[in-house]
């Protein structure tokens, strides 16, 4: 019995950190998605247009586009460059930290 209580605290301490991680990449909108992972002006122009009509911010890295849980957090930084530090669930990430890149 002590096994499998060790085993299940072992499990949940894993499952609590294994998806935490750091990506570089940008904030794009969900119409786009990965027309804007240059991070340039023209992005930054459409990325806050499109969102402002409505369209979802999702972070572009390594060719995925990924939805944001907590879209608020990026709103600062619609078609720039960043790194994030958060947590992948499945498609989606909860963004903890970001900072331009």
């Amino acid at each position: 019995m002590k096994k499998l209580s060790m085993l299940a605290v072992l499990f949940a301490l894993f499952a609590m950190t294994a998806f935490a991680a750091e990506w570089t990449g940008a904030i794009s909108e969900a119409g786009c998605g990965l027309k804007h992972a240059d991070g340039g002006a023209a992005a930054e122009k459409c990325v806050a247009a499109c969102v402002k009509r409505g369209q979802a911010p999702v972070f572009v890295t390594d060719g995925k586009v990924l939805k944001i849980a907590n879209a608020d957090k990026v709103m600062d930084f619609l078609g720039k460059k960043v790194k994030i530090n958060g947590k992948l669930d499945g498609e989606t990430v909860t963004v903890d930290t970001i900072a331009a890149e």
